[in-house]
């Protein structure tokens, strides 16, 4: 159970990052370019207004600089990924920033010159420039959240600086956090961020609770730390917001996307609505447990402890690619090849970021970090999540332009969820017991309370600690901690007992650094539940359609998107379905007690 350093993985678990850059040398000389180009910039300043040719020249070298630009970062960005602590990938990410700030920088004046450009002059521009058409109209959709270009100039030199709060966190638990080694009839085992999955589903209690108390207890020590830095992003959060003109930082963050406040509104009191059935969950648990009372190192521990199911890697991609069979032979056939080639980092090792991500960029391979546990039947899931992600990526890259080719996070997360459900639908279709089951039943009730009911909880969280600093009540460590726990009670019932450290969750979310992100995962597994039964219900019709879907990429907004696809999330619909198919999950578990 040692983690090995990152020199000591084989070279044929790691991902391959040449389709972005042969290698640091290439990366080396790829950056040299950009800051030569990056020069450019302020050339096409005062020159759009003039005529269509030049705001096509411009756009035109502002794309190239952009697809040079993404693949710089995202190399860096994984190679970080890769060992955060070693200098080296530091210096690489730090240098590519800095650049990427000036690059911002000189380009501030961008957008308030399209955006002054009369209407008649930019309708002749939208009528003989098609292929910018997208991007131009979403441009022009934030002139009322636009400066002038100097204070959007002031504006991107704060990107870097604005990011500190997040950089320190991660390095802070990822790189610099020693969590200790747990005890086990087999051993001591190091306690990490992935390995600490592993142990809250221990069958023994006395394992997952020392391992809880252990984690946590870290937490504990630095939450002066951890607090002050999550409030510093909450300000940040609330500054831009301000400058910008909204009424919120809610209303900020979900304006990308043209997602209404209140879908988050909605998306808030129908989970609300749906509290007595997960209470009646926990109850339930506690139940089968047989336990007096329920803790939160209880929560996630299978509740059909003597069944094992291993998987090598190899054989989970095998499995993956079974179960997405009503995707069709294409999407089948490219993902498998990608899964066993060079997609996928595949092993934990030091310095290694914790949990799994996919990177999908315009030119390079859609990449997929895991820290595979052959033991773990979480981690065929997730790796059927990030490949939902990774053909996403493929599928919209080469579909668009690349000034539009990305896709929202909504969209994102419907994606990979979709195939979450797909290989759950697998799973209980091949199950050769009842046992086996009854354990994918729990399972299936788990991931709805980790993806909807939890997301929602956490969504919550941000929204009262962004609400409370909009209303003058400072973030303190005693503040967002009593937030917190009044969430806890709220969405885990009478059933859960808690204690004084369960509400130090809230400080160790990571997503918390990118404000009103995580709703995106509960309205993401909504659609995917909807949309993934109309193709295991329907056939070929209904599988086009959410290829189509894939492939839209950045050209529509998500909510018009998956409106497209089958999915109206503007309304409650969708969401109540997510609740209805739990209240029938835990009336199944319910059946298989008697």
């Amino acid at each position: 159970m040692s983690i090995p350093q990152r020199k000591d993985v084989p070279a044929e678990y790691q991902w391959d990052l040449s389709s972005l850059f042969p290698g640091d040398e290439a990366w080396e000389q790829g950056l040299k370019t950009y800051k030569e180009m990056i020069k450019k910039i302020p050339d096409f300043q005062g020159t759009l207004n003039s005529s269509v040719e030049a705001v096509k020249i411009c756009l035109d070298f502002m794309t190239e600089l952009g697809i040079l630009g993404e693949r710089l970062a995202y190399y860096a960005h994984l190679r970080l990924s890769e060992d955060g602590g070693d200098p080296t990938n530091q210096d690489r990410w730090g240098r590519f920033l800095q650049v990427a700030t000036q690059a911002e920088a000189l380009a501030g004046y961008l957008k308030p010159e399209l955006q002054s450009i009369p209407p008649r002059q930019m309708d002749h521009i939208l009528k003989e420039l098609p292929e910018y058409g997208i991007m131009l109209r979403k441009i022009l959709r934030y002139k009322p959240h636009t400066l002038g270009p100097s204070e959007e100039r002031l504006l991107a030199l704060q990107q870097e600086t604005n990011e500190t709060a997040e950089k320190t966190f991660g390095a802070l638990t990822d790189v610099d956090f020693d969590f200790g080694v747990i005890p086990t009839p087999d051993g001591e085992k190091p306690l990490t961020h992935s390995t600490f999955q592993a142990f809250m589903m221990d069958s023994n209690r006395s394992i997952r609770e020392k391992a809880y108390q252990q984690y946590m207890g870290l937490f504990d020590s630095h939450k002066n730390t951890l607090s002050t830095l999550y409030s510093g992003n909450v300000h940040l959060d609330i500054y831009v917001a301000r400058v910008r003109n909204f009424p919120s930082a809610l209303h900020a963050k979900l304006f990308p996307d043209d997602v209404p406040p209140e879908l988050y509104y909605q998306l808030v009191q129908t989970v609300h609505e749906g509290f007595p059935v997960l209470h009646r969950y926990y109850e339930l648990r506690k139940k089968i447990l047989h336990l007096p009372a329920l803790h939160m190192y209880d929560t996630k521990v299978p509740l059909v402890p003597d069944i094992h199911i291993r998987h090598t890697y190899e054989e989970a991609v095998d499995t993956v690619i079974k179960a997405l069979a009503p995707l069709g032979e294409e999407y089948c056939s490219i993902l498998k090849k990608g899964l066993l080639g060079k997609w996928v980092d595949r092993c934990e090792n030091k310095g290694k970021r914790s949990g799994a991500f996919s990177a999908g960029s315009y030119t390079g391979d859609p990449y997929i970090l895991m820290n595979f546990k052959e033991d773990m039947l979480r981690d065929v899931f997730t790796l059927a999540h990030e490949s939902g992600h990774s053909m996403h990526s493929y599928y919209s890259a080469r579909n668009n332009p690349f000034q539009h080719y990305e896709y929202s996070i909504v969209e994102a997360e419907t994606a990979s969820t979709f195939n979450e459900q797909l290989l759950m639908h697998y799973f209980k279709q091949t199950a050769s017991s009842e046992e086996f089951q009854r354990y994918l039943t729990v399972k299936h009730i788990d991931d709805i309370i980790g993806t909807f009911f939890r997301q929602t909880m956490f969504a919550e969280f941000e929204l009262n600690c962004h609400t409370s600093v909009e209303e003058g009540i400072p973030l303190t460590v005693e503040t967002s901690r009593k937030i917190y726990r009044k969430l806890l009670e709220s969405y885990f019932g009478t059933a859960v007992t808690l204690e004084p450290e369960d509400d130090l969750e809230g400080l160790r979310i990571p997503h918390f650094y990118r404000a009103f992100y995580v709703y995106k995962y509960a309205t993401g597994l909504a659609a995917a539940i909807a949309l993934s039964r109309k193709v295991l219900q329907g056939g070929e019709v209904e599988r086009t359609r959410y290829i189509n879907f894939l492939k839209t990429g950045g050209s529509l907004f998500p909510l018009d998107s998956l409106a497209r696809a089958g999915v109206d999330l503007r309304e409650p619909e969708p969401l109540k379905e997510t609740i209805n198919l739990f209240k029938s999950l835990i009336e199944r578990l319910e059946a298989f007690q008697t």
